[in-house]
Formats: C-alpha cells, structure tokens, sequence
C-alpha cells in the first residue's frame, strides 16, 4: 500500500504549528512516518528524531551590512556636514518629534496624578499652540501650574 508522505508532512506541521515546507524526514526511517497514524505516534518520531523542523529563511543582512562599512568610510560623519541642520532633518519633523515628546510627558504627569486634569489641558493646548519652546520649558510651565 502506497502512502501519501505529503499528507503526513501536512499533518506533522499541523502538530508542530509551523508550516509544511520547514518539516522534514529522516530518509532512512521514512517507513516509521508512512506507518504512523495518530498525532501521538507522530510525537514520538519527532522526539526520537525521525522527524524536524528547520528554521524559515530569513532576509540576509549582508548586504546592509557592507553598505553600512562603506557608508562609514565615505566621510559622513560630524566634521564632513554643510549646511542649515534643517537641510539633514526638516522642521516639521524636528517639530512633530517635540510635540510628541511633550504630549507623552504631559500623559504621564497626568496618569501619576501629578497634574490635575484642568493643568493638563492648558499646558496641552499651550503646546499645541506653540507656546512651549522645549521639554525643559514645559517642565517649568508645570512648576508654575502647581504653585498657582
């Protein structure tokens, strides 16, 4: 009787939770798959042995890599920059970056109770609008706050 080794193979990824094409045989024990018919008898292969799993290729950071070396050879450091720092990084992304910063640590003053919700709200709106320079700033806004 012929037996259909891919349906097992189906059923073993099934077993293990990975997918068909990382399951593989021992070519000499192949009878032992073939005979096996329950989950448990399938177990006991793979724990002996007559059945694995290999791990999913990967994308290969090689390349990345030896750009990366090249990359630090080609002078791109600190002391070879020209320019505004805005022709680097623009200004509405420097000023997403603090706008978040300051929203997340107005959030977290609110969640230990160290604003009240009124505070939160005037110093979040102060940011919004662009009256906060910085997170040093902010910190100081929210010094004055809690003494008012």
């Amino acid at each position: 009787m012929v037996v259909n080794i891919a349906k097992k193979r189906e059923l073993v990824a099934r077993i293990l939770g990975v997918g068909a094409n990382r399951v593989r045989f021992e070519p000499d024990r192949l009878e032992d798959v073939a005979d096996s018919i329950t989950r448990e008898n399938i177990r006991s292969l793979v724990k002996s042995g007559a059945i694995w799993t290999v791990q999913p290729a990967g994308t290969s950071r090689g390349r990345a890599m030896e750009k990366r070396s090249v990359w630090k050879v080609h002078g791109k450091g600190p002391g070879s920059k020209k320019g505004k720092k805005t022709a680097r990084v623009g200004k509405k992304e420097v000023y997403v970056i603090k706008v978040r910063s300051m929203r997340y640590h107005l959030k977290v003053l609110k969640e230990r109770k160290d604003i009240t919700n009124e505070i939160y709200w005037q110093l979040y709106k102060k940011v919004n609008g662009g009256q906060v320079r910085s997170l040093a700033h902010l910190r100081e806004l929210v010094k004055e706050a809690k003494i008012r």
